[in-house]
């Protein structure tokens, strides 16, 4: 038997594979689907069946990438309310059959309207792990704010799916929820590797509600909805377009890049500090690890992009991008900003800045505004606070008569904000180094 969850970065998205003798079953896999062939393969089994909990938000799915090369057979919800392009639908309490075990389908809309849970088990009165994709996560439940106007009434559908239905299936039933902490899919979803029923009955804030009315109060809520959550939903509903393959990511001459930057979206993956000395004009500094968290907010699907990083990263960038529908990567910049440089090109730069001088330069200039990227902070006296994915609507509110002092929790996203800044045409910016750590401890100290 093989039981394998994947975890793909940055996304937090859980995906998994069960086999039993030679038949396996993957639910909601990722576009980058090989990794399930080569399970399935090492353990001599063939893929049957590719399972959706649901119509992803954000990521892209992987179920045609998985049938094209073997013919499994791809089953949705029958009670989704949209035109699937691809696949079959399953219904409530249809079962599948594989080796020993079975798998049962079990309605349990409020996320969607449609979203399945699936219930694994190798008896019916023993069941043992259910896949609970959005419902149902470790320490908070599935979002429900994706249909206009309705989300009472799908918060209300989302309490009668996880009281009703999942909760009294037993306390040790393991759940195995499509995302980890981290996700905008919750808010508040836990680090938890694994967890069951009990756990969550018993440590779980979402579930300690006797009242229904008291759940929908505290859990019918607007969360971020970046813009790439339109483009996932039309894809994944006609199915995303099946690449083999990872997108070819050329290597590109200074004169190659700078043709092509001309019309691009340019993403430079280095550490804030190297963008800092120099970096392409025009260009946003999105650090490597976080570019699945931020990409979908500031990129489109219509420009080519360009990166800019060691040609050891280029393919996990490529890959994080590849797995929300990003296949309009154009090229790195062969030789950095090195040859660039060499080659006679402008570079631009961001000035930072030490929190000791910072608070010194501030405490004397009144012409000083703060901005502040993340959860506000009272030791900081910032003039704005906002998340990073808000910079781009808000640009009207920054001066540009004052200097700006930008700060985050660790600087990585600061430097994102004052590219983005920048790009914008601000050029009174200063980026304070080692952010909220940084400005404490020199509060500390003082």
């Amino acid at each position: 038997m093989i039981f394998e969850r994947i975890e793909s970065e940055g996304l937090a998205h859980y995906s998994y594979i069960v086999g039993n003798r030679n038949k396996a079953v993957v639910i909601d896999p990722r576009r980058d689907a090989q990794v399930y062939l080569d399970i399935a393969n090492e353990a001599g089994m063939k893929i049957t069946h590719v399972l959706e909990t649901h119509r992803n938000e954000d990521y892209l799915i992987g179920s045609r990438e998985i049938g094209a090369q073997t013919n499994a057979k791809i089953l949705h919800s029958d009670y989704e309310n949209y035109d699937f392009e691809y696949g079959s639908t399953i219904r409530d309490q249809d079962i599948i059959n594989f080796g020993d075990l079975q798998i049962k389908a079990i309605h349990t809309p409020g996320h969607t309207l449609g979203h399945m849970s699936y219930l694994l088990y190798d008896d019916e009165d023993n069941p043992w792990i259910i896949f609970t994709g959005d419902t149902l996560f470790a320490g908070d439940v599935g979002r429900t704010d994706f249909y206009e106007g309705q989300k009472e009434e799908m918060t209300e559908k989302l309490y009668n799916s996880i009281f009703n239905k999942i909760l009294p299936l037993g306390d040790g039933v393991i759940i195995c929820p499509a995302h980890g902490a981290g996700s905008v899919c919750g808010s508040n979803i836990t680090e938890r590797i694994w967890t069951t029923i009990g756990l969550e009955k018993k440590h779980n804030p979402a579930l300690q509600f006797d009242d229904k009315q008291l759940f929908i109060g505290a859990h019918a809520k607007d969360l971020d909805y970046p813009p790439y959550f339109k483009q996932m939903e039309k894809y994944n509903r006609i199915g995303p377009f099946v690449e083999k393959s990872l997108p070819d990511c050329p290597p590109l001459s200074p004169t190659e890049f700078k043709k092509i930057a001309e019309k691009a979206q340019i993403v430079d993956i280095r550490s804030e500090t190297c963008f800092a000395g120099a970096h392409i004009p025009n260009s946003i500094s999105l650090k490597e690890n976080i570019i699945p968290n931020f990409a979908g907010w500031f990129l489109n699907y219509e420009d080519p992009i360009l990166l800019l990083g060691g040609s050891e990263k280029i393919d996990t960038v490529v890959r994080f991008l590849f797995r929300q529908g990003f296949d309009n990567v154009a090229g790195y910049l062969k030789g950095g900003v090195t040859a660039y440089s060499k080659a006679g090109y402008k570079t631009g730069s961001i000035t930072t800045i030490n929190p000791s001088d910072a608070k010194n330069k501030i405490n004397a200039d009144k012409e000083t505004f703060i901005l502040e990227i993340g959860a506000g902070n009272s030791s900081i006296p910032s003039d704005l606070q906002m998340e990073l994915p808000s910079v781009p609507d808000k640009l009207d509110q920054f001066p540009a008569d004052k200097n700006i002092y930008v700060l985050c929790p660790s600087g990585i996203r600061s430097m994102s904000a004052a590219s983005i800044l920048k790009k914008n045409g601000l050029d009174n910016i200063s980026v304070i180094r080692g952010g909220l750590s940084g400005w404490s401890k020199i509060s500390e100290l003082n």
